[in-house]
């Protein structure tokens, strides 16, 4: 009589870590880190508008030729994009079963949630759904040029100020901009709480921390479509 064999294998220690809710938790805190380098790079080339269409559309073709001559033309453009699209999918994917999971933990409603953490739960949830919808028409908008009046190859300085020259592009963009601040408030400081950073002593720093760097954030981006409204930046 043949010996039956087993096939079930332990799960690896990735996929056992991604199980658990501590592990979902770490993905979201480091995947909110490289979101947030991102952003902050982001912002700071944003700014570069301020100094002239010249300065602005150098920067553009700029970022298209790091790593020249060693990396081709726009590698390093299409890796940073690559791992920013990962950290997106696996911060939302995290979220939401993080979100079901809890959900699923306390079948009865409370009878009173604590308001603070209610609000700070709408706040992410609905913060990351706007955020979603403005990506999506950010891409269009100023890296495919699908839906940009101007729509200029090689001139983002033109096509930039062409987008936001429309009042309702720029409501959202402020709209979702100040999500983003909300986000970025209430995310870092979970993030440090999940990476250990955590304690009585530096509670009151990191939050201070959150705080600035929300409203630098969130100042930083909102100047440009303000820039473009009053005709500063033209």
């Amino acid at each position: 009589m043949a010996l039956a064999t087993r096939t079930d294998r332990p799960p690896s220690l990735i996929r056992s870590a991604w199980r658990s809710t501590v592990g979902k938790k770490a993905v979201m805190a480091a995947t909110g880190l490289v979101m947030l380098a991102y952003l902050v790079a982001h912002m700071m080339g944003n700014l570069k508008v301020f100094f002239g269409a010249g300065e602005f559309n150098h920067y553009g073709h700029w970022i298209r030729t790091i790593g020249e001559p060693f990396l081709h033309r726009e590698w390093f453009l299409w890796t940073a994009r690559v791992a920013l699209s990962a950290s997106v999918v696996l911060h939302g994917v995290a979220a939401y079963q993080l979100s079901r999971r809890d959900l699923a933990a306390r079948p009865a409603k409370y009878a009173h949630r604590p308001r603070r953490k209610s609000y700070a739960t709408r706040t992410m949830r609905w913060g990351g759904v706007i955020l979603a919808l403005f990506v999506v028409w950010h891409i269009l908008d100023l890296t495919t040029l699908d839906v940009n009046p101007n729509a200029q190859e090689g001139r983002p300085y033109e096509n930039l100020v062409a987008s936001f020259d429309r009042w309702y592009v720029s409501a959202f963009y402020i709209a979702a901009m100040l999500a983003l601040g909300l986000h970025i408030r209430h995310g870092f400081w979970s993030a440090a709480q999940t990476l250990g950073a955590g304690s009585p002593r530096r509670d009151r720093a990191l939050k201070t921390v959150a705080n600035a760097l929300a409203a630098l954030l969130t100042c930083g981006f909102i100047a440009v479509p303000l820039g473009v409204l009053t005709g500063v930046v033209s």
